[in-house]
């Protein structure tokens, strides 16, 4: 297939090459964008008192060194000691349900952070949660 350059696109293709700017490459500019500053924690074996002061010092120390995201592993529960304590319920994890309401429930905490969800299944999936912190 033969096809003719018009001379407009032969002299904008001369001026395009004459020109020392370069573009900007946009795949390498989308994955910095990308790039999320995260830490992850294991509460694993953690009592409900420790877990709560740690959770508490864990989210401020990341807000101050720039940390986005914390993957907080609480475990789903199924090995935990509730059973012996009448008062908790059974089919419910201690540190699984309580360390989100705990975040929630302290208004200096929940200042620094934008939101709290379920993990994904490669994180951790229902023994885990994401806290998504301010800048």
């Amino acid at each position: 297939m033969i096809s003719k350059i018009s001379k407009k696109d032969k002299k904008d293709w001369a001026n395009f090459l004459d020109k020392k700017e370069s573009l900007p490459n946009k795949d390498l500019s989308n994955s910095k964008k990308k790039i999320i500053k995260t830490k992850s924690f294991d509460f694993h074996g953690f009592s409900l008192n420790e877990a709560n002061q740690t959770i508490n010092n864990l989210i401020k120390d990341s807000y101050k060194n720039g940390v986005r995201k914390l993957v907080i592993v609480t475990g789903k529960g199924i090995h935990s000691d509730n059973e012996k304590n009448p008062y908790s319920s059974k089919d419910l994890g201690i540190l699984k349900y309580s360390m989100p309401e705990y975040i929630r429930n302290n208004s200096e905490l929940m200042k620094l952070i934008n939101e709290i969800k379920d993990a994904d299944a490669k994180d951790g999936g229902s023994g885990a949660f994401y806290i998504f912190l301010k800048k």
